[in-house]
């Protein structure tokens, strides 16, 4: 009768239902590096910020000279880990980095930098 009982309940709900995914819309990633105004060296540059609980990845996207006024779209990219290298040459730029999961996302913490000689 139990097992009756609990293949009738299940029925009912779906695994969405069960499985509650946290609301993370609200929380902040802090950056690591490269933080607003750092002036960089030419070559691959390393882009960290700190794991959020929750996130399941990472939208990590990197704009020249801004995304306002982008020129370029460099890099629009999912990541699950919390840190990512690519190689840049000499100019202006701007990254934003988001948290996701699969219901929620953050708001993007962006910041700017330059890659000099």
């Amino acid at each position: 009768m139990k097992r009756i009982l609990i293949l009738i309940l299940v029925s009912f709900f779906s695994c969405d239902d069960i499985i509650e995914v946290e609301d993370i819309s609200q929380n902040t990633i802090t950056v690591l590096a490269p933080t607003n105004t750092s002036i960089l060296a030419e070559g691959d540059i390393t882009f960290s910020w700190d794991g959020l609980q929750d996130a399941t990845q990472y939208r990590l996207q990197i704009a020249t000279p801004t995304f306002e006024n982008a020129s370029q779209i460099l890099l629009d990219s999912t990541i699950t880990a919390t840190n990512f290298s690519k190689t840049l040459e000499l100019g202006n730029y701007e990254w934003r980095i988001r948290a996701e999961n699969s219901e929620y996302q953050t708001l993007y913490t962006t910041q700017n930098f330059s890659v000099e000689e």
